[in-house]
């Protein structure tokens, strides 16, 4: 029959980097602690992993929290030794189980990340028994300490986008991976500043020049940096913000109607304002038949749609030289329709020409950045808000950061 020893590595895997050499429960039985050594280490250098001289003990025990098991917290006990290392002097032993200086195992780490990662805090803390501060404070030092030493690589297409946070008080920049739709910074503040302190305190000159498509919307604060900082990268200004541009144009001339009309005619614009945003390849038939009753109705709703729906044929171009003999005609039509907001979203799109262009040849649009956006909106939500950026920076790379944080822990310890 085996021994209780024995039937505990069984239950708790711990064989092959730890032995069991007694056990303890204590405050009625609601604590397990398990004192423990290290299985065949060697006695390594807790900084190097170099195999050392063992010259004494620590001063003091240490313990570590690992997983709870039927509701007890389980603690592992162990009288660390300490080595003489050629290059880091007298240092205590590497510890196996656990990173240097934690509190907890790595058994206990992972746990805690997937947990974040699928719930919110207070309910990971509740299945670990831990407090919920505990929980955030864990996640800021296993985030930030697997991170530490992380670099950005292979990034060759380039979104940038903000996000508001602290109740949409505050503003943080994020810069998207679109090839790999992952997120590989996270900066406070808004506008070109943080933008380009992203560009020179974390990438080379090399990898700005392996960068060669930039998509953004149309905000001067990101363009000017991605035209003065990324000389060899190809601007392109994201499609949803031109159709959205656009649709607001429209939608102005739309409500210049509805204020100028009798009390009496509004009944007749009622209603119109989603039917004139949606697609011609999402329209009905009877929601066409209402529109094409503006001819007589109001000209000037009808002219403004007429040229939006024309505009949708420019993303069907494959060739360049046809699209900007479409734009050349279509700019002349809106700019002789004798309505102001088409009028203006004309200069827009001959202000953004050049980086628009490059879409119809390459297909790259922010979507996959929205995408993330709606990803980072739920995990804000899940939190019911943030009131640091730390926090949220957290959850974000744990979530769709560039950097798989859980894989990061050494694989015989991803117990869950």
């Amino acid at each position: 029959m085996q021994s209780v020893a024995q039937f505990i590595v069984k239950l708790f895997r711990f064989k092959k980097y730890l032995k069991v050499i007694g056990f303890e429960f204590t405050k009625y039985n609601k604590i397990l602690r398990i004192l423990v050594k290290p299985y065949k280490n060697g006695c390594r250098c807790g900084a190097c992993g170099r195999r050392c001289e063992i010259v004494g003990f620590a001063k003091e025990l240490r313990s570590w929290r690992d997983l709870p098991i039927h509701g007890i917290e389980v603690w592992l006990v162990y009288h660390p030794r300490e080595v003489q290392c050629p290059t880091h002097g007298r240092i205590q032993e590497e510890i196996p189980w656990a990173e240097a200086l934690a509190r907890v195992t790595y058994r206990f780490e992972y746990a805690l990340l997937r947990f974040a990662q699928q719930m919110t805090q207070k309910a990971g803390a509740q299945l670990l028994r831990i407090p919920k501060s505990t929980f955030s404070g864990l996640l800021h030092r296993i985030v930030t300490r697997v991170r530490s030493g992380h670099k950005i690589r292979g990034l060759t297409v380039l979104g940038v986008d903000e996000i508001a946070y602290c109740r949409g008080y505050k503003y943080a920049t994020v810069v998207y991976d679109l090839e790999r739709s992952k997120v590989v910074w996270i900066g406070a503040g808004k506008g070109s500043a943080t933008f380009e302190r992203f560009l020179n305190n974390n990438l080379s000159e090399y990898q700005r020049q392996q960068i060669r498509y930039a998509c953004c919307d149309m905000a001067r604060a990101y363009t000017s940096v991605i035209k003065r900082c990324l000389t060899r990268t190809t601007l392109i200004i994201d499609r949803f913000h031109v159709v959205k541009a656009l649709n607001e144009a429209m939608d102005e001339v739309r409500k210049e109607e509805w204020r100028m009309v009798g009390k009496s005619n509004k009944l007749a614009l009622k209603g119109l304002r989603w039917i004139l945003f949606r697609n011609s390849s999402t329209r009905r038939k009877g929601q066409t038949r209402t529109i094409n009753k503006l001819k007589r109705g109001n000209n000037r709703i009808y002219r403004a749609w007429l040229l939006k729906d024309e505009f949708e044929h420019f993303w069907d171009y494959q060739y360049v030289g046809s699209a900007m003999k479409f734009l050349k005609d279509w700019t002349r039509r809106a700019l002789l329709s004798r309505l102001e907001p088409m009028r203006k979203f004309v200069a827009t799109l001959r202000e953004h020409q050049e980086h628009i262009l490059p879409f119809l040849e390459t297909g790259i649009t922010n979507a996959k950045g929205e995408g993330i956006n709606r990803v980072l909106q739920m995990v804000k939500q899940r939190a019911s808000g943030f009131l640091n950026l730390d926090a949220f920076s957290d959850l974000i790379f744990l979530v769709i950061g560039d950097l798989d944080i859980p894989a990061q822990i050494p694989e015989r310890f991803r117990t869950i």
